[in-house]
């Protein structure tokens, strides 16, 4: 059999992944990027397609395989066996993250510490919209804006399809003051009041819009201006 190297460009995973994106390759092209070589007469590809098709497929059944048992493959050594059992391993380990229990956001000052991490040290302003289920649960927040020193603007149609393409019920938005300076802006007050009457129209909660600065914050929602 041919070695990756003289496949077509389009044919080698590493290349494959870079210029289509990882959604493209099979389970057998992504483990193969990871033992990176096969055997001679037997690409990476081919002989992580063996070895699936041991275990039907399935990196599930895959993942119960002790180092021992993929070692007995000609060309699997003890370093690549480590490798794909410690990739399903952390296929589980997010898995896990993503069944936790949603964070809860109970008060204006838990949806300033869930952005305080992602803003504070930012030197450009950024507007990110938290969106919220009915129990007030985080389901995700995006990045609609990312500006300069002085401003950033936002596109109400693409608010409100994050919203609810999300299926969210509440949303927050929040955006940073790299200046220091707490004190909302005529413009921050005009976003404030247009994001406002969209989520209005679409029967969505606007609860409010937060300014991070360092390490402080100012609510709109607090200030009673909303």
């Amino acid at each position: 059999m041919e070695s990756i190297k003289t496949w077509a460009l389009d044919d080698r995973p590493r290349e494959k992944m870079e210029n289509h994106g990882a959604d493209v390759l099979s389970k057998a092209e992504l483990l193969a990027i990871l033992v990176g070589s096969g055997i001679p007469g037997k690409s990476a590809v081919e002989m992580m397609r063996e070895i699936l098709a041991d275990y039907n497929d399935s990196l599930k059944l895959l993942g119960k395989a002790t180092i021992e048992d993929l070692t007995r493959y000609k060309g699997m050594g003890k370093a690549k066996a480590i490798t794909i059992l410690a990739a399903c391993q952390l296929a589980n380990k997010r898995l896990e993250e993503e069944l936790q229990p949603r964070q809860k956001i109970k008060q204006i000052r838990d949806a300033f510490q869930y952005f305080r991490p992602r803003m504070q040290d930012l030197t450009t302003e950024e507007c990110h919209l938290l969106m919220l289920s009915p129990g007030l649960q985080i389901i995700n927040s995006v990045m609609l804006s990312h500006g300069g020193i002085a401003g950033v603007s936002v596109d109400l149609r693409e608010l409100l399809r994050h919203a609810l393409l999300a299926q969210a019920t509440s949303v927050i938005l929040c955006h940073n003051h790299p200046s220091g300076n707490l004190n909302p802006s005529k413009e921050d007050d005009h976003l404030t009041e247009k994001v406002s009457k969209a989520c209005q129209t679409m029967g969505i909660k606007f609860l409010d819009h937060i300014i991070v600065a360092d390490d402080k914050y100012y609510s709109y929602s607090e200030q009673g201006r909303l």
